[in-house]
């Protein structure tokens, strides 16, 4: 307890918290379409590739969003940029309210829905900006546990929808992305660790950067893999094992609230073990649990087992792998993380179109959870090869800062 003491007292914890109920939130309102896909899908009577669609896009058009939502930080600043965004997701939530009546104005929707998802970089990057190297990990652990807004949203939105119909969740959203708003107003700084002389060329210099694409695609695995299984979950329980709605989303609920929790743990076990040493193991967590949820496909407590354990593998690798960007760019984690967020979340969009095809054309979801096994696999041979440069150059031996 001491020791977390002291890691709050090297900061400011104000601007940290923040920062992840600003990121909470964003989370909670970017995966409302998947949370009540069984309602929509209802209303709308979608085939299996439709649905896929239709939760892809809000991942896909949050993805887009990231990496302009950091390079704008950089110049109006991180707090600045935060509340220009939860201004237009609250714009955003009430053009669900007053206008989806069709499937096409529902696909509209996702691509503001993408408005929330553009948060991660700018939320880390504000959170842990003015904590010293050696606790980064932790701090944005700490703010990337955010991801529990994904948690809360798939347990409290179905039950809304049931009781007032889901196009009034929107509207519930959009009341309260007011409160991240004011906490933001009032308890948050700007960190100083900017360079306010950096030209843009350095700002985006991440993008011509082999470590840049690296970490990008590793991201695409642990958390593309959490965000497209989160939104693509509650559809997935309603149909492969016929529960209610309601208990789609509850079940999904202990994923996501797992992954959430490690990614806590996965900045602070990367801090002192290395990010890493961290990667390898969670890489082929991933892959093991994904091929065996694939041919488990009969057992609903099995699945939700192995569920667990891969949301708690792949959230540990969100906080790992974040542990690291800040060693490797100091100067710049807003645009990086958010460049790095971008790739990964795309990497999301594709798990509820690769489910949904699977299922409409080979007749079983199980080909969807073994080819996202397989990009785990191909992950980690490209992290052995990279690992050797890294701990030559930028970090210590296990992907741990270094002293000076």
């Amino acid at each position: 307890m001491a020791g977390f003491r002291s890691f709050l007292k090297s900061g400011h914890s104000p601007t940290l918290f923040a920062s992840f109920l600003y990121f909470s939130f964003s989370c909670c309102i970017w995966v409302l379409n998947g949370a009540m896909a069984p309602f929509i899908s209802e209303t709308f009577g979608l085939s299996p590739a439709q649905k896929g669609l239709m939760l892809s896009i809000p991942i896909m058009a949050g993805a887009l969003m990231r990496f302009p939502l950091g390079l704008l930080s950089q110049y109006i600043g991180r707090k600045k940029a935060t509340l220009v965004e939860m201004g237009m997701i609250m714009v955003a939530m009430l053009f669900g309210f007053f206008f989806v009546k069709s499937f096409n104005d529902l696909l509209a929707m996702g691509v503001l829905l993408g408005i929330a998802g553009a948060s991660f970089g700018v939320a880390l990057s504000l959170g842990s900006g003015s904590f010293p190297p050696k606790h980064k990990g932790l701090a944005m652990g700490l703010v990337g546990a955010g991801n529990v807004g994904t948690a809360v949203c798939v347990l409290v939105a179905p039950p809304l929808a049931q009781a007032f119909g889901w196009v009034t969740v929107y509207g519930f959203a959009a009341a309260a992305i007011a409160i991240p708003m004011v906490v933001m107003v009032v308890f948050a700084q700007e960190p100083p660790d900017l360079d306010p002389h950096a030209s843009f060329k350095e700002h985006i210099a991440c993008l011509f950067e082999k470590d840049g694409w690296a970490f990008s695609l590793i991201y695409a695995v642990t958390f593309g893999g959490f965000i497209g299984l989160i939104t693509f979950l509650p559809t997935y329980y309603y149909d492969q094992f016929g529960v209610s709605k309601v208990q789609a989303g509850q079940l999904t609920m202990l994923a996501a609230f797992m992954g959430a929790a490690l990614r806590v743990f996965g900045g602070w076990i990367s801090d002192r073990w290395g990010g890493v040493n961290t990667l390898n193991i969670v890489l082929v967590t991933v892959a093991t649990t994904l091929v065996a949820c694939g041919l488990a496909g009969g057992s609903l407590v099995l699945t939700t087992l192995l569920m667990i354990l891969c949301f708690a593998a792949l959230g540990a690798g969100n906080g790992a792998l974040f542990q690291l960007v800040p060693l490797r760019w100091p100067l710049a984690t807003a645009v990086a993380g958010s460049m790095i967020g971008e790739i990964g979340a795309l990497g999301g969009g594709l798990v509820p179109n690769a489910m949904g095809l699977s299922k409409q054309y080979a007749g079983s979801y199980m080909w969807g959870f073994i080819l996202f096994a397989g990009l785990a696999v191909v992950m980690l041979f490209m992290l052995r090869i990279m690992q050797v440069r890294w701990t030559r150059t930028w970090a210590e031996k296990g992907g741990r800062a270094r002293s000076a």
